[in-house]
């Protein structure tokens, strides 16, 4: 039996999708906007979107967001991964990723 795993449009171009809950002033969400850049550099399939909860009350709410900085880790079919309250390390980040795809 071959353990190869497969390879097509769908394991090549699947996408994890980082969420990044922030606030103003927000000290600890500059740090990790830093996190997730370097994440993103060397992982091409992440997507980093940010939200200001101030402009993103429902989503937040839905989210279940409680402080900022919140990153919120899922894979292609948008199931959670990951969620770090506060700076995540870049290590955690890259494997949450890893666990995504």
């Amino acid at each position: 039996m071959d353990s190869t795993p497969a390879v097509g449009p769908a394991a090549t171009d699947a996408e994890v999708r980082l969420t990044l809950y922030t606030s103003a002033f927000c000290e600890p969400c500059m740090q990790t906007r830093a996190v997730l850049a370097e994440a993103a550099r060397l992982v091409p399939r992440l997507r980093v979107t940010e939200r200001d909860v101030a402009g993103n009350l429902e989503s937040a709410e839905a989210d279940g967001i409680r402080s900022t900085p919140t990153v919120i880790v899922a894979g292609p079919a948008g199931d959670e991964v990951f969620r770090a309250e506060g700076v995540p390390t870049l290590n955690q980040v890259l494997l949450a990723a890893a666990k995504a795809l």
